[in-house]
This record gives structure tokens, C-alpha cells and sequence, in this order.
């Protein structure tokens, strides 16, 4: 990295927008929750805690993705 140039962690908000609407609501709140965290610290220059919590951010929305699709196949499952 040269001089001068600032690391920002990701804070994969648009994909905790959609964890929130289509896969698991709870799951998709806690990481809009992390998320904003993210944008927070990164905006601190606090790389370590935009850092810690875009990896939350991240998980809990391929925790919920996963939740989300098991909870479909269930319910087609059980439907037809």
C-alpha cells in the first residue's frame, strides 16, 4: 500500500439490506447493526474495529443467507 492511501474495512450494507428483506429478519437487523458500526469506525480512521465488525457483518449475513434459503426449501418441502 503507498503513503498516503487510508484502509477501509467493507461494510457490507447492501447485503445486509437484503439478508434484512429476503432471508432471516433478525439476522439481517444484527448485521445492518454491524454494518453501521463499520461505516462508523471507518469514518474514525479505527481500522481494528471497522475491521472486527465488518467480519461480524459478514458472517451473521451468510448466517442468515443460509438461514434463509434452509427455511425456503423447508417450506416448499412441506408445501408440495
Amino acid at each position: 500500500m503507498e503513503e498516503g492511501q487510508i484502509r477501509v474495512a467493507p461494510s457490507y450494507y447492501a447485503w445486509s439490506v437484503f439478508s434484512t428483506l429476503c432471508c432471516c429478519l433478525p439476522l439481517g437487523l444484527c448485521a445492518l447493526h454491524y454494518s453501521n458500526k463499520v461505516n462508523t469506525a471507518n469514518s474514525a480512521g479505527d481500522i481494528d474495529a471497522a475491521t472486527d465488525a465488518s467480519k461480524t457483518a459478514m458472517g451473521l449475513n451468510v448466517l442468515a443467507l443460509i438461514g434463509g434459503l434452509i427455511c425456503i426449501a423447508i417450506f416448499l418441502t412441506v408445501k408440495f
